[in-house]
């Protein structure tokens, strides 16, 4: 047995990488592999080269969730100390540059996948129903990368084909070049008819590739981000009204736990899964170790509380605006609410409490349980890096609530009213009789919080300023005595107007590429 390692390209106007890819990138395959040229030909071949895309997103999604996260007033940074993980207070606190790490992985990462996405659209002859299948899930994939990419850059480089050597040095597109793009690829994938649809809502096989569904949601939202409500409410109806999906009508504290992957509400997932001989290859993340809370500032009470992964280190932990924003919809004994937060009082009732003396940074009392690591779900026992929880990256419930603004935007109050009472219902909230766009908005902060999508929807509402303007210039502490004050101060720290709508373009593409211009405002 031999590895083929496929590389990578690591920019839209980046040389080749000269570094390799990533483990997860690998393929195993027997025998002689042959060239790049003559590789795209079985169906073999094929899953193979399809398989190492969908692991692609495994690839993102961690940079992608931390970013997405801590630009928004969802969570603050936290960790042991201030200063524990510098990278993630400078994203939390608006703190940081063209160079920062995590925003060239991600740029990098995003671009990677597009290179995978396009071996597959320009290399596999589509001979068979299988090849078909697999264009079509490139064109998605191709897609979903751009609209990260337009989003979150605005202006990062168009790249729709395979670079030859002397086209490396991409410079920037438009925003509408791009959205124009991700709005074709998407069309393309749905007008194949090669994406499959799920046989009904409970159709688990179908749930973990990319289906017809999934594409036209993803081109509801892309329309939603343009603004484009007409044509958004069509393609988001259709994706309702084909009742292939359904929200998960489990135990709400489940949403994002073992229990709810791939279920009928999954739309797009990382795929894990329990199997230890396989997950250490495939499956490690610090994900969930570092969204779990301070273990070792923290003692059990109760010999219960180790069935909770140990060793975890306590990022990104829940803003006291968002348990007052829950407070405000639900009150205090909410559903959803202690479903989704636990305040300090409901953890020591449960058993767990701050050692004496200690305290926690970037903490205001409030505990992340909605994205809590179970040791139950470990697939190596005692190893928080492997934990066979999916990461969300689009659930129905997005679906509805896309719907819903595209619906009020476009002026069908009572569609936009019966979609966000789906929610409601299910959040054991009363109907509401008519809504608004800041019910909307109220809403989707609610249900979809921790789930990546907060800081653009601020920022394409035109609400960032006001919401993450002050953002970062106070940092909170909480000790053992359950008190939460102010243990640091940052007056440059904050959301700026006209500058961080858009990400910089990494200082590395920059320092290669001539052609490529930084964003407004960045140097």
């Amino acid at each position: 047995m031999m590895k083929k390692t496929i590389y990578a390209l690591a920019l839209g106007a980046m040389c080749l990488l000269t570094t390799g890819c990533e483990d997860y990138l690998d393929i195993e395959k027997h025998g002689n592999m042959g060239s790049l040229e003559t590789y795209y030909q079985t169906d073999e071949e094929v899953q193979g080269a399809t398989a190492s895309l969908f692991q692609s997103l495994n690839g993102v999604s961690n940079n992608w969730s931390f970013i997405n996260n801590l630009l928004s007033d969802d969570v603050w940074a936290g960790g042991g100390s201030r200063g524990d993980n510098a990278t993630l207070e400078q994203l939390n606190e608006f703190n940081f540059g063209s160079d920062h790490g995590s925003v060239q992985d991600l740029y990098k990462s995003l671009y990677t996948m597009i290179y995978n996405a396009n071996l597959i659209i320009e290399k596999t002859a589509g001979d068979t129903p299988l090849q078909k299948q697999a264009i079509a899930e490139a064109y998605f994939f191709r897609a979903w990368a751009n609209f990260q990419l337009v989003a979150l850059w605005g202006t990062p480089a168009k790249v729709d084909h395979l670079l030859a050597p002397n086209e490396y040095r991409q410079g920037n597109a438009t925003p509408e070049e791009m959205w124009a793009f991700v709005e074709k690829d998407l069309n393309t994938a749905i007008s194949s008819g090669n994406l499959p649809s799920k046989s009904g809502v409970n159709d688990e096989a179908n749930a973990i590739r990319i289906t017809k569904e999934t594409a036209l949601a993803m081109l509801g939202k892309a329309q939603v981000f343009q603004g484009k409500y007409s044509e958004a409410a069509k393609n988001l109806d259709a994706v309702i009204e084909s009742k292939k999906y359904d929200l998960y009508r489990g135990d709400y504290a489940d949403i994002i736990q073992p229990a709810a992957n791939n279920s009928c509400e999954s739309m797009i997932e990382v795929q894990r899964r329990k199997d230890a001989e396989n997950g250490t290859n495939y499956y490690f993340t610090w994900y969930y170790t570092m969204l779990g809370w301070r273990t070792d500032k923290h003692q059990p009470t109760n010999p219960g509380f180790y069935k909770f992964a140990q060793g975890t280190w306590g990022f990104c932990n829940p803003r006291k605006s968002l348990y007052d924003a829950f407070v405000a919809t639900e009150g205090k004994d909410g559903y959803r609410l202690n479903s989704t937060l636990h305040t300090y009082a409901q953890m020591k009732d449960l058993g767990l409490e701050l050692q004496p003396g200690k305290s926690l940074t970037g903490h205001e009392g409030y505990y992340n349980w909605k994205n809590r690591a179970m040791a139950e779900n470990e697939i190596v026992p005692f190893m928080g890096a492997f934990i066979y929880t999916n990461i969300k990256v689009m659930r129905y419930a997005e679906v509805l609530l896309l719907a819903a603004e595209a619906h009020v935007q476009s002026g069908n109050v009572a569609k936009a009213t019966e979609y966000v009472n789906i929610i409601r219902e299910r959040a054991k909230l009363a109907p509401l009789a008519t809504v608004t766009m800041d019910d909307v908005k109220n809403e989707k902060r609610l249900e979809l919080c921790f789930e990546n999508v907060r800081f653009l929807d601020l920022v394409r509402w035109g609400d960032a300023p006001k919401m993450l303007g002050n953002q970062g210039k106070e940092i909170y502490n909480f000790s053992s005595d359950g008190k939460s004050s102010v243990q640091f101060t940052n007056t440059s720290a904050g959301f700026v107007a006209g500058k961080h709508e858009y990400l910089p373009i990494p200082l590395k593409e920059l320092e290669l590429n001539p052609n490529m211009k930084q964003n407004e405002g960045w140097r």
